[in-house]
């Protein structure tokens, strides 16, 4: 196989990986912002409750969270696996990187001084206005660039999704090396994962410079 076919094929599964890139960031930002809030709330409780789900998130390989969210219902319930396993690896990798993106919101919003709540109560804000109004805008900036690191390495993640026998960039390059007994699809796969990622920084350092106004 040459190396214009090797990446034609490739380039079958590089939308495949985009799709779990684009959808996990879809539902895991504002996920990972309710469990920051959660995490963040007087009601001892649920503040546990997300302490728990952050740290069991946190503290066990996104591999093994593929799989027990992929086979986990067929095991414990004798449920049959699914037929599109796009759907179990978005709920992995969305609940994965919330718990990330929770932390990293959670030290923006404890960052921000006290005066900037008693300033708005002065003016009349409600505590959600307040927050949607006058702390969020500056918690989004502070946060950029520890968003970008966790987006970038969420780039590099989805090749993970071959653990669950899922079609994307990276299997289908595994599978032509095998077949090929080449090295040269591995070198393919980088150069595409490098590109993405170059990307993906280019976009996301365009939006910091958009919200300098907030130094």
């Amino acid at each position: 196989m040459t190396i214009t076919a090797m990446i034609a094929k490739m380039s079958e599964g590089l939308g495949r990986s985009f799709a779990i890139f684009s959808l996990t960031l879809v539902f895991s930002l504002p996920l990972g912002l309710l469990v920051a809030l959660l995490r963040m709330t007087k009601f001892k409780p649920v503040q546990w409750a997300a302490r728990v789900f952050i740290s069991i998130l946190r503290g066990t390989p996104l591999m093994l969270q593929l799989l027990a969210v992929t086979y986990g219902p067929f095991y414990l319930f004798g449920a049959g696996v699914a037929r599109n396993k796009l759907i179990p690896i978005i709920i992995a990798y969305s609940i994965n990187y919330a718990a990330y993106f929770a932390e990293i919101y959670r030290g923006g919003i404890e960052s921000m001084p006290v005066g900037q709540y008693e300033a708005a109560e002065v003016l009349g804000y409600g505590k959600f206005r307040t927050f949607m109004r006058i702390i969020l805008p500056q918690v989004v900036k502070r946060i950029l660039p520890s968003v970008t690191n966790e987006v970038i390495t969420l780039v590099k993640d989805t090749s993970m999704a071959f653990t669950v026998a899922y079609q994307e960039m990276f299997s289908i390059g595994k599978q032509i090396a095998n077949s090929q007994t080449s090295f040269m699809p591995f070198l393919i796969a980088g150069v595409f994962y490098f590109a993405f990622n170059f990307i993906v920084a280019t976009v996301m350092s365009f939006f910091e410079k958009r919200m300098s106004y907030y130094r």
